[in-house]
C-alpha cells in the first residue's frame, strides 16, 4: 500500500492509533495546528463504536438529574459548534417527552427549561408544554390512551459514519496522513524505554512497516487495553465495556419529524425513538459484556427489551417481523478510579500517560464532545513531544463538505459541497430498488472516501445495512462489481466480498 509505505519515510510529530470519532478528531486538531500527523485504523474509519450511536448530538438530558451541570454545559456548547461547522450533517430535531401521569409534564418541563438555559446562545429552540392534542399532532403514532400531554424540546441529530468520513477528509485536507486497514502490531522503544516507533501491518497485503513518531496516541476505544498491553503486558484493565443495541423500524412507526424521548426505562436509562433518514431508530440498552469484538451481536433479551419499552408508547405495537435491522455498539466506559497514570480526567473522558514509555491513551467520552477531547489530547501531546506550542483552531474550523444550504441537493444533502460532483458523474441508477444509494455514490466512495470493501460502502459510506439488512445483502453483488472496477479487483475478490458481506448482514437481521 503506497500510503503506508510513505508513512514510514519520515518521523511524525504524532502517530494516532484508532480511526473512530476520537482519533479522527485528534488528527484534525493536530494537523490544523500545523503538526505532522499520521493515523492508523485496524479496519475502516468508524467501523466500531463510532458508527453505532443513537445518531444524536446532545447535551445529555439525563446528566441534569445527576446534577452534572458542567458536563451538560460543555456538551451543549460542543453541540452548537458542531452544528455550525458541519451544517450539512447536523441539524436540530424536536423531541416529545409524553406524559401519562399528572406530575410528569411539570417535572420534566422544569428540567428542560434548565436545559434551555444552559444551552444559552448555542440553543436549538425553546422547550414548551404540549396538550394531548399537540402531542398527537406531532406524533400521530403515539399511544393515546391515558395521554395527559407532554413536553417538547430540541436537540441535535446527525449521521455518525458520514461525519467520520468527513472528519477523515478534513484531517487530510490539513495535511494529515490517514491509513485504514492498517493495524498496529507492535511498539518500538529506545534505550530509555520511551516509544519511538510503531510496527504497522497492511491488512490487504500482509506487508509490515515501521513508522517513527515523537508521540503515540492510543485512541482505540474498546480496544484501548489491547494497545496498552503492546506497551506494558501487565497493564491493568481500565475499560469496562458495555453494549448498546438499537433496532430499526419502518418510517410508518414514527411518521413525521418528531422524536420520542422516554425519560426512565425499567433499567434506569433513557430511550429514544427517532426519525432518521427514512426509517425509525429505537434504542438503546446498557448491557455489561466480557468479550470485545468489532462486530458485537445483539442479545435476544436486548431486542425484546427495546420492543417492550417502545410498544408502551406506540398505538400500533411493533413485532420482531417489523425490524429491518439490528445493530450493536460497545461503549468504552472507563472503570472508576482507573490508572495511576492519569494526566487529565473529566467525567466523560480520561487521558492516561504511561510514566516511562509516554504512551498516551484517551478513553471514554462521546461523539458530541469529540472536538473538546481532541483539544485536551493535543495539549498533552505538545508537552510529551516537546512540540512548539500552537493554538487550537477547531472551534471555528469547517468540516469537509460544510454547506449552509445543503438541502438544495435533495437526497445527496449529507454530502454537502461534494454533492454536485457526485451528480456530475451521471450514474443515477440505484444499486437496489429498495435502497437510495446510486452507482455514482459507490464510485465516489472508492475514488475519494477510501472505501475498500463492500462493508465500507454499504455500512458506512452509505447506511444501507442499517436501513434494511436484507436489501443490503441483495445489493452486495452489484456493489462489489462496481467497486472491483474502480479498485482493480478480480472476480475472486468480488465473490469473497459478496460472501463476507452477506454473512455480516445476516447478523443484522432479526
Amino acid at each position: 500500500m503506497l500510503r503506508l509505505a510513505r508513512s514510514a519515510e519520515r518521523e511524525w510529530d504524532v502517530a494516532i492509533i484508532g480511526g473512530g470519532a476520537t482519533g479522527l478528531g485528534i488528527a484534525i486538531d493536530a494537523a490544523s495546528r500545523g503538526y505532522d500527523v499520521v493515523l492508523f485504523e485496524q479496519a475502516d474509519f468508524s467501523s466500531g463504536t463510532s458508527s453505532r450511536s443513537t445518531k444524536l448530538v446532545h447535551g445529555g438530558v439525563r446528566y441534569l438529574q445527576q446534577g452534572n451541570i458542567a458536563l451538560v454545559t460543555e456538551a451543549l456548547k460542543e453541540r452548537g459548534l458542531l452544528h455550525r461547522n458541519a451544517p450539512h450533517l447536523v441539524h436540530d430535531l424536536a423531541f416529545v417527552v409524553p406524559s401519562y401521569e399528572w406530575w410528569e409534564s411539570p417535572f420534566y418541563g422544569i428540567g428542560l427549561k434548565v436545559y434551555d438555559l444552559l444551552a444559552g446562545r448555542y440553543g436549538f429552540g425553546a422547550s414548551r408544554h404540549l396538550s394531548p392534542e399537540d402531542v398527537v399532532a406531532a406524533i400521530p403514532s403515539i399511544q393515546k390512551e391515558g395521554l395527559r400531554g407532554g413536553t417538547l424540546y430540541y436537540d441535535g441529530q446527525f449521521d455518525d459514519a458520514r461525519l467520520a468520513v468527513n472528519l477523515a477528509q478534513t484531517a487530510v485536507d490539513h495535511g494529515a496522513a490517514l491509513v485504514n486497514y492498517a493495524p498496529v502490531v507492535a511498539l518500538g522503544k529506545g534505550d530509555d524505554g520511551v516509544i519511538r516507533s510503531l510496527d504497522v501491518r497492511d491488512a490487504e497485503t500482509g506487508a509490515e512497516w515501521s513508522v517513527r513518531a515523537r508521540v503515540v496516541v492510543n485512541a482505540t476505544g474498546p480496544f484501548s487495553d489491547e494497545v496498552r498491553r503492546l506497551d506494558d503486558p501487565g497493564a491493568e484493565q481500565i475499560i469496562a465495556p458495555s453494549q448498546g443495541v438499537h433496532i430499526v423500524l419502518d418510517k410508518s412507526f414514527l411518521p413525521g419529524e418528531t422524536a420520542i424521548m422516554v425519560p426512565h426505562t425499567t433499567d434506569g436509562r433513557v430511550m429514544f425513538a427517532i426519525p432518521w433518514h427514512d426509517v425509525a431508530v429505537v434504542g438503546t440498552t446498557d448491557t455489561p459484556i466480557e468479550k470485545i469484538e468489532l462486530e458485537p451481536q445483539a442479545l435476544e433479551e436486548e431486542v425484546d427489551f427495546i420492543l417492550d419499552t417502545a410498544n408502551r408508547y406506540l398505538s400500533h405495537p411493533a413485532e420482531r417481523g417489523d425490524i429491518k435491522s439490528v445493530f450493536a455498539g460497545i461503549r468504552p466506559l472507563v472503570k472508576a478510579g482507573s490508572g495511576s497514570e492519569t494526566a487529565a480526567l473529566s467525567r466523560e473522558h480520561t487521558i492516561l500517560v504511561h510514566p516511562v514509555s509516554g504512551l498516551l491513551t484517551i478513553a471514554g467520552g462521546k461523539w458530541t464532545t469529540y472536538r473538546r477531547m481532541a483539544r485536551d489530547v493535543i495539549e498533552q501531546v505538545i508537552l510529551l513531544g516537546e512540540l512548539e506550542p500552537r493554538e487550537c483552531v477547531t472551534e471555528r474550523l469547517p468540516i469537509h463538505g460544510s454547506h449552509a444550504h445543503a438541502e438544495r441537493f435533495g437526497r445527496l444533502a449529507y454530502y454537502g459541497s461534494d454533492a454536485q460532483e457526485i451528480q456530475s458523474l451521471g450514474r443515477d441508477k440505484r444499486v437496489h430498488p429498495a435502497l437510495p444509494v446510486t452507482e455514482a455514490e459507490v464510485i465516489w466512495a472508492c475514488r475519494t472516501e477510501m472505501a475498500r470493501t463492500v462493508d465500507d460502502m454499504l455500512s458506512r459510506r452509505s447506511r444501507c445495512l442499517v436501513f434494511d439488512a436484507a436489501a443490503a445483502s441483495d445489493a452486495a453483488a452489484r456493489t462489489a462489481a462496481l467497486m472491483a472496477e474502480e479498485l482493480g479487483r478480480d472476480d475472486a475478490w468480488v465473490q469473497r466480498e459478496v460472501a463476507d458481506f452477506r454473512a455480516l448482514a445476516s447478523r443484522y437481521c432479526c
